[in-house]
């Protein structure tokens, strides 16, 4: 088991199959020494865990743990991509995209979902540059979706 996995196990974090996509994409895609993801859903088992808008149908503590479950989605469409977590040298950026109402101003709240658990899992490796967007729908009525781009090792 890997460093990092390990750490995962610590917090009580199973590392999922990575997730199939849902079109016509690639999940994971590495160029040079980055790995650049397409965006992840909040889904377990293939199934969204919630569906709808933050705001009006799903509460900001439900939008949270939609992000973590996207970060975790991340993770995995890394892992089957580069074989080995602990080749993963930083988090460098990060991008949510929020399904909220006009009304709804708090989409960097949400994203502190996915970017608390990856300083949790990779400490000072794990703070990133972010950008946090408020969207009007998201695939598969979602309310939550993050990419990422990592930096790994040879």
């Amino acid at each position: 088991m890997s460093r990092i996995e390990a750490r995962l196990h610590e917090l009580g974090v199973h590392l999922p199959e990575a997730p199939k996509p849902v079109a016509s994409y690639i999940p994971a895609n590495r160029a040079g020494n980055l790995v650049f993801t397409s965006g992840q859903l909040p889904t377990r088992s293939g199934e969204l865990i919630y569906k709808g808008i933050v705001g009006t149908d799903v509460t900001e503590e439900q939008a949270l743990e939609a992000a973590h479950v996207c970060a975790i989605n991340n993770l995995a469409v890394i892992k089957a991509l580069i074989g080995d977590l602990d080749k993963i040298v930083r988090i460098v950026k990060i991008c949510v995209f929020v399904a909220s109402n006009p009304a709804y101003t708090t989409q960097p709240k949400i994203a502190n979902g996915a970017s608390n658990f990856l300083q949790e899992v990779f400490g000072d490796a794990g703070r990133h540059a972010r950008s946090t967007i408020g969207v009007a729908v998201l695939p598969l009525n979602a309310p939550v979706e993050v990419e990422m781009i990592v930096e790994v090792s040879e």
